[in-house]
């Protein structure tokens, strides 16, 4: 028995990396998964892996930016599954470069996608959990929405309105039992961090008390334990997943 059996589990920006971790950990322990990312194709991986796990798995094709079609998934996920009880808002993009530089068009993109996304999916899962009174949604912030960056005032901008929103939202749900929480990853190995200089590898593990990246199965792990009833006294939290970086 896994405490996910009979829960849905709706989970953004599914197709790689952290999502991908975050589906299947959920798959794991229970869930059934509605998997959404900008081009179904690309959830072909994380979809086969959540068949192995023996759960059902669907995939839907949605710019998280844009309302309507954000809305109308929504509608296909509740159409399909009778309900969504596990939210997350994983999706997100970067476009760095020092502020002096930055276009307007970056700054949009990575607000719209990193921030409107939360919203619209938010508002639009709400509804649901808010009608049948439980539900969990955990949003997928950065250390950077906590302590800024150098680079990144757009993603920072996105994340730290991701934690101030997340707040926000569990104090408007908690009447209705629909808790809201957001982890804050720090330093997560990836193929990206796997390609950086060992020298540039080596300043920024100086920078982690633990001495290690984590991985995206750390940041999973927190989530489920957010999504999940062992942590039905928690709402409105940020737990950061960095090694210390942040305390």
């Amino acid at each position: 028995m896994g405490q996910f059996d009979g829960k849905i589990a709706l989970v953004t920006g599914a197709a790689r990396g952290i999502g991908q971790a975050i589906a299947l950990k959920l798959a794991g322990e229970g869930a059934d998964l509605a998997l959404c990312d900008l081009k179904a194709e690309w959830l072909e991986e994380t979809a086969g892996k959540v068949k192995e796990l023996g759960r059902r798995v669907e995939c839907y094709s949605v710019d998280v930016s844009n309302g309507e079609a954000v809305n109308e998934t929504v509608k296909a996920v509740e159409k399909d599954f009778r309900q969504i009880d596990v939210l997350v808002n994983n999706a997100g993009i970067t476009k760095d470069g020092l502020l002096m530089r930055m276009s307007e068009d970056d700054w949009d993109a990575v607000l719209n996608v990193n921030l409107k996304g939360v919203f619209l999916f938010t508002k639009a899962a709400m509804r649901g959990m808010m009608k049948k009174r439980t539900g969990s949604i955990v949003n997928i912030a950065s250390i950077i929405g906590l302590i800024g960056n150098a680079g990144q005032a757009n993603y920072a901008a996105s994340k730290g309105g991701v934690i101030a929103f997340s707040k926000t939202v569990a104090r408007e749900l908690a009447s209705r039992n629909v808790r809201c929480n957001a982890v804050a990853p720090g330093f997560i190995r990836t193929a990206m961090t796997d390609a950086l200089p060992a020298d540039v590898q080596e300043k920024m593990l100086g920078n982690i008390p633990l001495n290690k990246f984590g991985t995206p199965e750390d940041v999973a792990n927190v989530v489920a334990f957010l999504a999940g009833d062992a942590s039905g006294y928690v709402t409105g939290q940020v737990i950061s997943t960095c090694g210390g970086m942040v305390m």
